[in-house]
Formats: C-alpha cells, sequence, structure tokens
C-alpha cells in the first residue's frame, strides 16, 4: 500500500530519517514497523510563523518494497544522422541537442565563446584586470549565463513541458538528488561547470558536436527557407533547421537578422540595480531571529510593490552570493548575480528592477528597446570610472537623494563607486525605486537600511527584442526551418525553462522534418 502525505519538522529533524518515520507513523496511524520505506517528493521551508518548520511531502510505502528510481536515457549513435544546427550551447541549446539525439537528429552545436576551463580565465580578467572579451564572458561560452550565474532552477514553467526530466538530466550529470525535492532547488555556480562538461560529453559520445569559438555572422534563407549559416565569416554550414538559442544578450545577432529583413520586434523588459545586505539582515527578518539556525539555509525573499502603472520587483535572488559583472561589450556596465552551491557568502543580493514598456521608448524601430538599454550601460560605465567599476549608493541615501559619503563592504569585486543613481537611471525608473523601496522596508524588517547598497545596472532582466514564432510549429513566421529559442527569442527566463523551450524546438523540429 502507498500513500502520499505532508508532515512537519523542525530544521534541525529534516536530515533524521528514524524521527521522519517515527513522524509518518504517527500521522498515518499505523505502526512503525509496517512502514517499509518513504520518499520525500518535495521539501520547502514555511517561515510564515515565528517557528520555522519544514513542509516535507512524502509518499509512504506500507508492507511493500519501494521501486527503485530508474531514470536512465540512453542516447543513440547519430554520427551519420541527418543534423540539426544549434546556435548557441546555454541550457537551451545543450538541452535542444539532448533532444535531438532522442529524436534521432545529429545536433551541430556553434558556441561563439570558448568551454568553461578555457572561460575561466576570461572571468578573471573581467574580475580583476576589469577587462572583457566580447566573446567570452559571463554571459558567452559553454552553458551559457546560467553556468557562471548561479544555478537557479526554480520555474513556474509547469505547463510548457517535463520539468522533472529536466531535473533529472541534471541529476544524471552529476547534480545532487536535492534539486528534484527542494522547493526551490539550486546546483550552484561553483558545480555547474562540472554538469555542463559532463552535458557536453553526453552529446559527443553519441556522436553530435560541440563546436567553440564558432561566431555566427550570416544566417542563409532562400525563398523563405533556411538554408543554414555562415561561421566566423568564411564557413558555410548547411541545414534545413536552425535552432537559434543565442541568449538575451546577443545584440549581433538581433542586428544580424533585422538586416537580413527577418521580423524581429521590440519586446518590453525590466531595468533597475542589484541591491545588496548582509546576509544576516535577511536572515532575522525571514527566520525571526537574532542568529540563524545552522539546520536552516541562508534565507531569500521576493518582493513586489505596484508604483503606480508601474511594476517593481526583485528577481534572481541570491542568497550568500556575489554581485557579478556581466558586461559583453566594451565600455558598458552590467551587473548580476550568483551563489556558490553552499551560499555561504556573507551578502545576499538581488536584481530590483522596474519595468519599461514601449510606450516609454517612441519609435517603430524594432531594435529601440535594446539601444536604450544599451545606452544605460554605457553611462553606468562613465559613471563608474572605467575599469568596470559600479556606479554605486546606499539605500537610503538613494531614497533621501544625497551622495553616500562612503559605501559599504561588498562583493562586486571590480570595486564600486559613490554617485547619484538617479544620474545614471532614467526618471521614471529613478522615482519608481525611490517610492517601492521604502515599502520594502515595510513588508521585510530591515531590508530599508543603509546598511545595504544599490549597484548599477541592472539591465539584462530579459530580452528586450522578441523575435516572432508560430504557437504551433515553433517556426519563424517568415523563414521555414528557423527556430527562434528560449530566452533569447522572448520566450523563457531561467535555466529550467530555457531547457524546457530547447527540448520543445527540438520536438517541433522532428515534426517539420
Amino acid at each position: 500500500m502507498q500513500k502520499e502525505i505532508e508532515i512537519t519538522l523542525a530544521p534541525e529533524q529534516v536530515e533524521q530519517g528514524h524521527i521522519i518515520k517515527k513522524s509518518l507513523s504517527t500521522a498515518l496511524k499505523v505502526d512503525l514497523s509496517r512502514i517499509t520505506d518513504y520518499k520525500i517528493l518535495k521539501r520547502s521551508i514555511d517561515a510564515r510563523s515565528r517557528k520555522v518548520i519544514y513542509r516535507l511531502q512524502v509518499k509512504v510505502y506500507i508492507d511493500e518494497t519501494m521501486p527503485a528510481d530508474t531514470f536512465v536515457v540512453n542516447y543513440p549513435n547519430v554520427s551519420n544522422a541527418k543534423h540539426v544546427i544549434i546556435v548557441g550551447a546555454g541550457p537551451a541549446g545543450l538541452f535542444a541537442a539532448l533532444q535531438c539525439i532522442e529524436n534521432g537528429f545529429k545536433p551541430i552545436v556553434l558556441e561563439r565563446g570558448k568551454d568553461v576551463k578555457q572561460r575561466r580565465r576570461d572571468l578573471a580578467a573581467i574580475n580583476k584586470e576589469g577587462i572583457v572579451n566580447t566573446e567570452s564572458n559571463y554571459c558567452y561560452g559553454e552553458g551559457g549565463a546560467g553556468t557562471y550565474s548561479d544555478g537557479k532552477l526554480y520555474t513556474r514553467s509547469n505547463k510548457r513541458g517535463d520539468i522533472n526530466k529536466v531535473l533529472q538530466v541534471f541529476v544524471q550529470h552529476g547534480a545532487t538528488d536535492d534539486i528534484l525535492v527542494d522547493a526551490r532547488p539550486h546546483i550552484g555556480t561553483n558545480k555547474l561547470p562540472h554538469i555542463i562538461t559532463a552535458i557536453r560529453e553526453t552529446i559527443e559520445n553519441a556522436g553530435g558536436q560541440v563546436r567553440f569559438d564558432q561566431k555566427v555572422t550570416d544566417i542563409l534563407v532562400d525563398f523563405g527557407k533556411i538554408k543554414g549559416v555562415v561561421v566566423n565569416g568564411e564557413e558555410k554550414l548547411l541545414a534545413e533547421a536552425v535552432i537559434l538559442a543565442t541568449g538575451h544578450s546577443a545584440r549581433d545577432i538581433y542586428e544580424l537578422l533585422h538586416q537580413r529583413n527577418i521580423l524581429v520586434e521590440a519586446k518590453p523588459f525590466a531595468l533597475g540595480v542589484r541591491i545588496e545586505h548582509p546576509q544576516a539582515i535577511i536572515d532575522a527578518a525571514q527566520y525571526h531571529c537574532d542568529i540563524r539556525s545552522e539546520f536552516l539555509p541562508p534565507a531569500y525573499y521576493s518582493l513586489v510593490e505596484q508604483v503606480g502603472s508601474r511594476g517593481v520587483f526583485s528577481f534572481c535572488m541570491c542568497p550568500g552570493g556575489i554581485i557579478a559583472p556581466c558586461a559583453t561589450h566594451k565600455e558598458e556596465i552590467v551587473v548580476n548575480g550568483w551563489s556558490p552551491s553552499k551560499r555561504n557568502n556573507p551578502f545576499a543580493n538581488s536584481g530590483t528592477v522596474v519595468q519599461i514598456t514601449l510606450d516609454d521608448v517612441k519609435g517603430d524601430d524594432p531594435l529601440r528597446m535594446m539601444y536604450f538599454q544599451a545606452e544605460i550601460e554605457k553611462t553606468a560605465f562613465r559613471l563608474g570610472g572605467g575599469n568596470l567599476v559600479a556606479p554605486a549608493q546606499r539605500m537610503v541615501d538613494f531614497v533621501e537623494g544625497r551622495l553616500s559619503v562612503d559605501l559599504p563592504k561588498n562583493s562586486y569585486l571590480p570595486g564600486t563607486k559613490s554617485v547619484m543613481l538617479k544620474d545614471t537611471l532614467p526618471d521614471f525608473v529613478a522615482s519608481s525605486l525611490k517610492n517601492a523601496l521604502p515599502v520594502f522596508g515595510r513588508k521585510m524588517k530591515g531590508y530599508y537600511t543603509n546598511e545595504a547598497i544599490l549597484v548599477g545596472v541592472e539591465s539584462r532582466s530579459s530580452s528586450p527584442v522578441r523575435i516572432p514564432r508560430d504557437r504551433d510549429t515553433y517556426q519563424h513566421p517568415r523563414v521555414k526551418g528557423l527556430f527562434p529559442c528560449a530566452e533569447g527569442a522572448g520566450y523563457a527566463g531561467g535555466i529550467v525553462s530555457a531547457a524546457i523551450d530547447g527540448v520543445n524546438c527540438a520536438n517541433a523540429v522532428l515534426k517539420f522534418s
């Protein structure tokens, strides 16, 4: 007999198997000896009351043996199969490649950046010297932006595809089983590179290709059908299907599509700053304590407020995290955040952004939102003074309109400079933030404080361009065989949703072929 039940435990009891079993016995009113095994389906923290608890959704096996987990994907050899070109080796591109192999196609993945091992040197140069390699950075390279941007796997994309399969593939390639049960699964930037490498090896062992330093410089179209791509300005690769999974920062791809009269559209996005607090402040607020229990992870938060007609919200919250420089071009400032698997750094950061609508940037140019985004990043660079030093201000000083005399210690390695952040942001963004932050402070004790630093600018929250596609076929409406995919096309936001969209595009290729 099997039963599903929810139980609650104190944080110090969650890893104690005998206590879990006893709790199940009591809740089900079944003798302890009859409970042969159990499987935790979902695990979450409930900190709504002063006593923090864990909620566990559990499948209980009574008088019967729990079957062994059997999730294994056996990838066939596709060395000699019909090939599909995939542009971009982020989560969308890699999962599209895996699904292509399952479907009997040979994926050829073209990545403009370097593999994860070589990429580390370029990231070190960004952090230590303020030098941006425009082809290998936090956004470009094997695994995409997600590889060095935390590895958060939380998603609401339940209706788009099989979330569990995506998580299982990560586990099959080295992630811990915890991501299958945690309500907010997280791998960690320190562990993701090894997992991404393992996924690439699976693709190659099955006969697929993953090619680095392969920048797509042209797209070949003939009579409304895709014919292939040009790589590095010289090599032609022909294919009947191209999955375009370039991520939200490949501005040259948007410009290329526009130049080739391949329809693209302006898309709303969000813009703001990255806000960092001492982690202890967030822990105290969320766990109602002076010092966080050793049995609880660093706390996270999610905040949203409507200011007039605009939404202001936090996203990509990184407990125990680091603010990272994520520029893809010279003389621009872009910040993002990430956490290691243990989330054991002393700071907590989160993107805090304001909605930007199409009406905010007048004109008919489908790339106008992208150019608007780029100008703000250039302004941030000028105010920072160079070498990727970021403009920054203490929170209360920002709201009250005064220059910070000094800045708190923070995690942004290239350095911060005290400025008036209103000079970096559009007026309506700055005013929306100024109105929202004190309200956030009323919602979460301790949040509104001058111990918090605002670092500009958080501008790559999502793509400012949409590459349209048919809802049923996933193909571009004017170019057969071109499959705009995931975050760079405006259809996903995060690792798991991008991976699901990659799978969906690969399945659409199967139907198309």
